[in-house]
């Protein structure tokens, strides 16, 4: 959306009878409805606060979540769809355009980006011919210049000015009309008042034929606002083209496969589940969805991070936005849409980023309190000179300007969202996601890290042990290619190249065989291999069986994942207390730790263990991440301080969790604390830079010693400052 846009008759109106928001809301169960929906005119953190109070003091709204940077509204609500138009209504009379999201160009600002440089540009070029003739007027009080020219450059300079405010101001005016439309204020709306009092001012100072006007101040500083916002818009989009290019990586067509084989084009949107797609090699998986024939090669590097392309057979679930780099595979249709990976992404990236944590809390109020201090405090300042200073009211009340724009805390409400946004973005972009409201705070005081083993520490995917004969391990893969069990999948691959054997059979509960001439081949449990009690089990393991043959074992062992010891080590370095506790036997749970470097474990725990030793830990003031992937971490990962699951743990883990990563590697683990911990050092900046420089500036204002021109330079150049210490935080360095 622009600002041009506002005035486009595709742009749908919640004051016009004929919309219906309803059409818009999608059901959920128990009566529950939800509605997205894109907000123009939200800039600043006192408008996010302002749209969210007014929503969540309706007794049926159960969410309402402004994105700060995408400018997206979730909306929920328990009751009816029609319910809709009256909370849409709500946000409008509130003067805040608002859009349905399906209708709405969510890829990004760059409309709203070019009505700012153009607006800039026109600004910028006033100002230089104002100060051009400022100058001429201030030489010519030095060289006897008549009152009849002074007051034709006053003219030239109205001429040039006013034109270029009344353009050039809309960003601000609009807004500012808006606020003050709704009965309420933001922070356009002392910005606008400045701008218009130095230009009425200066108008009348011509008309009367005065001896000073300020058209070069006002124009200059509404370049420099405009700067301001400029820059400030590019910094946030960052998070707008993060989810774009994440939307992007979906296809707009596909090739649908009819039940006799045959191919034609379908639109993405009317792909449904169950339907059969033919993905050529090259082309990105438009739907999440289980291979069905081909084998081939998948680069998930956008989604999960994963930086080695994984391989996919019959069987094998692919998600949406991968890439197919090898041969075209056949897939069936399990999820679309929203229903997706892919969407889950986006969503909870902009969860992560609208979250309130207590910094947030903090920049809101002072925000809230901003519209009556700042014009208070204005009136005082011009009072006190006017009264009290000894000053005529033109120069009292361009100090009042002053402290109008001095004061905007731009670098206030920035100070929090900014971080979230550069670091929400750098953990996407490294395959972890963040789901919980203040997540990111609880990881910054994080001194202790609890590990599961099996599918955290370990694949959580079994992988043949020993060294059997090429021949037995090749006789055995031919078998075990005819079944879906767990050890017969990890013997398969330990030999791809063997071609399945035709006739293989599969004997419930015992394993798998093939009668060939020499008589039974059998693979399968120790007992129905006849090898009784004589070798006790050290593991998982399959037992072949030939004619004429001694009985074959082959044992499993679940891997540390690569980098697993790598990642222990740098949270140990950085002075993390490391911990693992499983639910597998003690022999296992001890060979793991030994191999990774992990002094503290337990093995054979229960669930309710898990938790009574996590509440120990926080008796004795550990503050605890939690890393767990099984259905028995879940209630773990829900007692523990924050805590962290891969996208391959059981859906109720990922629901407990604070945090999910992608992946088959643990350095997220590693990034993950270390993105934390920079972040609340950056925050703490923020606010301390924005605070120290009301401090200097404010006093400053008051007493005169501040233009507006300065003004306008000051308020910009802290909210620059903000912006860069935060962008900061996507340089890789350690902790």
């Amino acid at each position: 959306m622009t600002l041009a846009d506002t005035r486009a008759a595709d742009v749908r109106d919640p004051d016009d009878p004929g919309v219906d928001y309803a059409g818009y809301a999608e059901g959920c169960s128990d009566g529950i409805h939800k509605l997205l929906l894109l907000v123009e005119g939200a800039h600043c953190g006192g408008c996010i606060a302002r749209i969210e109070r007014a929503l969540r003091s309706q007794a049926d709204v159960e969410t309402a979540r402004l994105n700060l940077s995408t400018r997206r509204l979730t909306l929920v609500w328990r009751g009816g769809k029609a319910r809709a138009n009256e909370l849409v209504s709500l946000v409008s009379r509130l003067g805040y355009r608002v859009v349905p999201l399906r209708e709405a160009d969510i890829s990004g600002s760059h409309g709203e980006d070019r009505v700012l440089l153009r607006s800039m540009a026109i600004a910028g070029f006033a100002a230089a011919n104002v100060m051009l003739l400022s100058i001429a007027v201030w030489a010519g009080h030095g060289q006897g210049m008549g009152p009849a020219t002074r007051d034709l450059l006053h003219w030239f300079s109205a001429l040039i000015a006013l034109p270029a405010i009344t353009y050039s101001g809309r960003p601000f005016f609009y807004s500012a009309t808006r606020a003050l439309r709704g009965w309420g204020t933001n922070m356009d709306v002392p910005i606008s008042l400045a701008i218009l009092l130095t230009s009425g001012m200066s108008l009348f100072e011509t008309v009367r034929g005065g001896p000073h006007t300020y058209f070069d101040s006002a124009v200059a500083l509404l370049f420099f606002l405009l700067l301001g916002r400029y820059l400030d818009n590019r910094a946030r989009g960052k998070a707008r083209e993060t989810a774009s290019r994440l939307l992007a990586l979906g296809t707009r067509a596909v090739t649908a496969l009819t039940e006799d084989g045959q191919a034609y084009g379908l639109p993405v949107e009317q792909v449904s589940t169950g339907m059969r797609l033919l993905v050529t090699a090259g082309e990105r998986i438009p739907a999440d969805g289980v291979v069905l024939s081909g084998r081939s090669e998948i680069d998930s590097s956008l989604i999960s991070g994963e930086t080695h392309p994984a391989k996919v057979t019959p069987g094998d679930d692919v998600y949406a936005g991968t890439l197919n780099i090898g041969v075209p595979l056949t897939l069936s249709v399990r999820a679309v849409g929203e229903g997706t990976l892919l969407a889950e992404i986006v969503r909870l990236l902009e969860v992560a980023e609208q979250r309130r944590a207590r910094f947030v809390a903090l920049a809101d109020r002072v925000a809230r309190l901003y519209a009556p201090v700042v014009h208070g405090l204005a009136l005082a300042t011009f009072l006190g000179w006017l009264l009290f200073g000894g000053l005529a009211w033109q120069p009292a009340l361009l100090i009042a300007v002053a402290v109008l724009i001095i004061t905007c805390p731009c670098a206030l409400a920035l100070a929090v969202p900014v971080v979230q946004v550069v670091a929400s973005g750098r953990l996407m972009r490294q395959g972890i996601l963040l789901k919980s409201a203040t997540a990111l705070e609880r990881l910054a005081q994080v001194d202790t890290v609890v590990f599961d083993k099996t599918g955290t520490l370990t694949e959580g995917r079994l992988v043949l042990q020993g060294s059997a004969s090429e021949a037995d391990l090749n006789i055995a893969a031919r078998l075990a290619s005819a079944s879906r069990h767990p050890l017969a999948r990890a013997l398969s691959r330990a030999a791809p190249a063997a071609s399945p054997a035709a006739g293989v059979r599969e004997v419930p509960g015992s394993g798998l065989v093939l009668e060939t001439a020499d008589g039974e081949v059998r693979l399968g449990s120790r007992d129905w291999c006849g090898v009784g009690d004589t070798s006790p089990a050290a593991g998982p393991e399959l037992w072949l069986q030939r004619p004429g043959a001694a009985p074959t074992c082959f044992g499993f062992a679940d891997e540390p994942r690569a980098d697993a010891a790598e990642a222990v080590a740098a949270l140990k370095e950085r002075g993390f207390e490391i911990r693992l506790m499983s639910g597998d036997r003690r022999e296992t749970v001890a060979d793991v730790a030994a191999r990774l470097g992990v002094e503290a474990w337990q093995g054979a725990m229960k669930p309710a263990d898990k938790v009574a030793a996590l509440e120990m830990l926080a008796t004795a003031g550990r503050r605890v991440l939690m890393v767990g992937d099984g259905i028995n971490d879940a209630p773990a990962l829900a007692a523990a301080y924050v805590s962290l699951s891969p996208s391959t743990a059981a859906d109720i883990s990922q629901t407990a969790a604070d945090a999910i990563f992608q992946g088959q590697r643990l350095a997220p683990v590693v990034d993950l604390l270390t993105v934390a911990r920079r972040a609340d050092r950056l925050v703490k900046q923020n606010f301390g830079l924005a605070f120290g420089y009301n401090a200097v500036t404010i006093p400053l204002a008051v007493l005169g010693f501040v233009t507006p021109l300065f003004a306008a330079l000051a308020m910009s150049t802290s909210s620059l400052v903000v912006v860069g210490n935060a962008l900061r935080l996507g340089l890789r360095r350690r902790a």
